[in-house]
């Protein structure tokens, strides 16, 4: 556990090193401040689509950095031929991996925790407000989405390049989140095998649209049953653990070439 500790912190010191931190923290902030300073409504007071628009910039910089930390870690280490030495130590290529994983997730949700502590400071600072409760459900169950978003970004980098892991990754998540929720709509015009397959990939796919919790946060809906709550938190970690499964299925046979390229 140790080892995988000590990998998880060099992610996260990386992502410190090259500041990605700091560029989307102040991106988000100077939208925020923009949105704020155009009245839309001319009554004095911050609309909806404000606080809309700040959920909306952290889901997005969240699922952007999350692809990119993760996707890059292990063809980095090969690229520059460290992951020999990791592995020599000895590091056991499931405890690389775990690490490389905890350390991608845990640097994802920090930053969202940022994004959304800024987004309720700069919404607090002008008179609008969140429900707590609600608000802590919808991080918590957004941080378990990274998770599987950085499993799936690791289990693809394994045998993919960074390139390639990437735009893959962020093809299927995209799908993730807009195509499978609509699927029972395109289930009432299909038949016969088309029918049956869409009902496979109703079940087989995740459901991204389960974590999201932003309409009820926004229009101040309060929040979700605690059992419903726990109920995702669960579904979550078995696909994150999944995903880590085939990940390591794919890793542990894994032939690394010196002569790899980025």
């Amino acid at each position: 556990m140790r080892k995988i500790l000590v990998i998880a912190g060099i992610v996260w010191m990386e992502m410190w090193r090259r500041k990605t931190l700091h560029v989307l923290g102040i991106l988000l902030a100077a939208t925020l401040l923009l949105l704020f300073s155009i009245n839309v409504s001319g009554l004095g007071r911050i609309p909806g689509y404000v606080k809309e628009t700040g959920l909306l910039l952290t889901w997005l910089l969240g699922w952007i950095l999350s692809i990119n930390i993760a996707v890059r870690q292990l063809p980095q280490e090969e690229k520059r031929g460290t992951v020999y030495a990791m592995l020599a130590r000895p590091v056991g290529r499931g405890e690389l991996l775990l690490g490389k994983w905890l350390g991608a997730w845990l640097a994802a949700t920090g930053a969202v925790l940022c994004f959304y502590v800024l987004t309720v400071l700069i919404v607090g600072g002008f008179g609008g407000r969140f429900g707590a409760v609600a608000l802590l459900q919808a991080v918590s169950l957004h941080g378990m989405l990274l998770a599987m978003i950085t499993a799936m970004a690791i289990a693809l980098s394994v045998r993919l390049t960074q390139e390639a892991a990437s735009a893959l990754c962020y093809i299927v998540t995209a799908a993730m989140f807009a195509f499978v929720p609509r699927i029972p709509e395109f289930v009432t015009t299909a038949a016969g095998w088309r029918e049956t397959a869409m009902l496979v990939l109703y079940t087989a796919l995740p459901h991204f649209e389960l974590f999201d919790m932003r309409r009820r946060v926004v229009h101040l809906h309060g929040p979700i049953r605690w059992t419903t709550w726990t109920l995702i938190l669960l579904y979550g970690a078995m696909i994150t653990a999944i995903l880590l499964i085939a990940a390591w299925l794919a890793f542990r046979n894994r032939h690394f070439s010196r002569t790899a390229k980025d």
